[in-house]
């Protein structure tokens, strides 16, 4: 008799690195028109130049840092001429740290920690790129937590305008924004945007077909044939699509094929996938209220206190609150927020019919822990 319980010792898993959201899988499908666009950026840079500037749009989980990331190693695999520089700005959000990652990555340490100043740290990189005979090229990954307090500007001005301070010195950038209301280039000042003056790449939601392929992909890299079938592939699928981000189907993958093995099964069933959807579902979540500005934090915080009491609230009445809230926000605004945490899987907006057309707001998770998650901020 074929034996159906896991031993201590075996896994279902044949590699578990390829559910990290780092990973870079060696076949990367739905995005070939961006990445053929990312590649003519740096088509100037591989013959001496200058690489063109990019701005890379798109909701979290929808491939832009994987693109980018793919692009770099292709980078570092064929050329030394080249340097690129991926700068997560959740982390790095201020001009001294950005530039100190950079210096980092081109002389394999960081600048001393205390008595440097920014002038040094900057020096030091362009006297590396000069010494080096190298051009940069740096991503500004979630670039819109640089918005707050001007950074953006400072950041951008410094990297391309370096060749005024340093003759010769080459740096290409590539923006990451997965805010889709932010509109990077009218928040610049015109000294930046007379140089930068980006290409702009979108990169749009995924559909349901799609999701499946790459879910498939990433099974048959990372389980033993039959560790998911196809019932709880398209189980994961359904539930991914709920939330509008690749990886959340990702994660749910991994978890649901750990509480697999907690019980000793050689495959996933229903169970797994329900129990790891209550965790992997936040993922979205936690994200996406990161990349809210703090107005939007504060309205979205009160819509979750209000969903406490009532589950369908009528918009109207939600912006009643407000206006007697300590926020200052005029309605125009207000509607452009909820309309935003709509398309961002946030909330859902629907229509009431009876004396006349209600517009409703459903916070699409608990409320507890989406205040949670704001206080985390």
């Amino acid at each position: 008799m074929k034996k159906s319980l896991l031993m201590w010792d075996e896994s279902i898993f044949q590699d578990m690195e390829v559910f990290e959201f780092d990973f870079v899988p060696g076949q990367f499908d739905f995005r070939d028109t961006q990445e053929q666009e990312l590649a003519f950026q740096i088509q100037p840079a591989l013959r001496g130049g200058r690489p063109l500037n990019t701005i890379c749009r798109g909701l979290p989980g929808t491939g832009k840092t994987t693109s980018i990331r793919k692009l770099f190693t292709e980078i570092e695999e064929h050329t030394r001429k080249i340097v690129p520089v991926h700068i997560n700005c959740q982390i790095d959000n201020t001009k001294f740290a950005i530039f100190s990652q950079i210096f980092r990555h081109i002389s394999g340490h960081l600048p001393p920690g205390s008595g440097t100043s920014f002038k040094q740290v900057f020096d030091g990189v362009c006297r590396l790129l000069a010494k080096e005979d190298i051009i940069l090229l740096v991503c500004l990954d979630d670039a819109n937590y640089l918005m707050y307090g001007n950074e953006i500007n400072k950041v951008l001005y410094t990297l391309l305008r370096a060749h005024e301070s340093f003759p010769g010195t080459k740096i290409g950038v590539i923006t990451v924004i997965s805010d889709m209301s932010v509109d990077l280039m009218q928040t610049l000042d015109a000294r930046v945007t007379s140089i930068f003056q980006p290409t702009d790449i979108y990169f749009p939601p995924y559909d349901e077909d799609e999701i499946t392929e790459i879910l498939r992909q990433r099974v048959k890299q990372g389980f033993y044939p039959g560790v998911i079938s196809d019932a709880m592939l398209a189980l994961i699928t359904e539930q991914t699509l709920k939330s509008g981000d690749l990886r959340v189907g990702i994660d749910l993958l991994k978890r649901a094929g750990l509480n697999a093995e907690k019980n000793a099964r050689r495959s996933v069933e229903r169970d797994d996938v329900c129990l790891a959807y209550e965790v992997s579902k936040y993922l979205h979540l936690t994200a996406t209220i990161r990349a809210l500005q703090p107005d939007e934090r504060a309205l979205l915080r009160l819509i979750a206190e209000r969903s406490r009491e009532e589950v369908e609230m009528a918009a109207g009445k939600v912006h009643e609150a407000v206006k007697a809230s300590s926020m200052k926000l005029g309605y125009t605004r207000y509607y452009e927020m909820v309309t935003k945490f709509d398309s961002m899987r946030l909330v859902n907006l629907h229509y009431r019919e009876g004396r006349g057309r209600t517009r409703l707001i459903t916070l699409r998770y608990d409320p507890d822990r989406v205040i949670e998650e704001i206080d985390r901020c």
